[in-house]
């Protein structure tokens, strides 16, 4: 809330993505108490499509979605702003999502925003997000003798202990 209404006063059209549906109903709460338009995508949703078309025809800035109902087969052109509000395990999952505004037919550039509280667990899994990915190019481009990765590594005591 400290961004997004300054967001729309600019004229963006904001993707917001938890994969807590209980998240994005306390987000929608702020919202409504903020006056701001939205529509909301999750597994319950009943009218998909009318959803979608909603925000595509720029009747609302703000499209709620659900991680698991949004990650695949929308389009969703409008848009040229997407926030993840919380990080998912898997980063596929995550540019999968993103990949919703990156359609063909999109003008825009798009700003994609991960929203990372300091020192906590979604910290501790972007890390190792990115060191993962690191250590898939260093096997994919055959430069694993300079990496500093092992594929040993016991992730679940580098979520658990302090970031270096």
């Amino acid at each position: 809330m400290e961004t997004l209404p300054e967001q729309i006063d600019e004229g963006r059209k904001v993707l917001i993505f938890s994969q807590f549906t209980s998240m994005l109903s306390l987000i929608e709460a702020e919202l409504k108490d903020e006056g701001i338009d939205f529509v909301k995508l999750t597994g319950s949703t009943t009218n998909r499509q009318a959803v979608v078309d909603k925000f595509q025809q720029g009747e609302v800035p703000v499209f709620l979605i659900s991680l698991k109902a949004g990650g695949v087969g929308l389009n969703l052109t409008a848009a040229d702003t997407v926030i993840h509000f919380d990080p998912w395990w898997n980063p596929a999952v995550e540019n999968q999502a993103t990949d919703r505004a990156h359609r063909i037919g999109q003008d825009k550039p798009i700003f994609v925003y991960k929203l990372i509280i300091e020192n906590s667990i979604e910290e501790k899994i972007q890390q190792i997000q990115k060191n993962k990915a690191a250590l898939a190019n260093a096997l994919l481009s055959e430069e694993v003798s300079d990496t500093k990765l092992s594929l040993t590594d016991d992730v679940l005591t580098s979520l658990l202990s302090p970031l270096n």
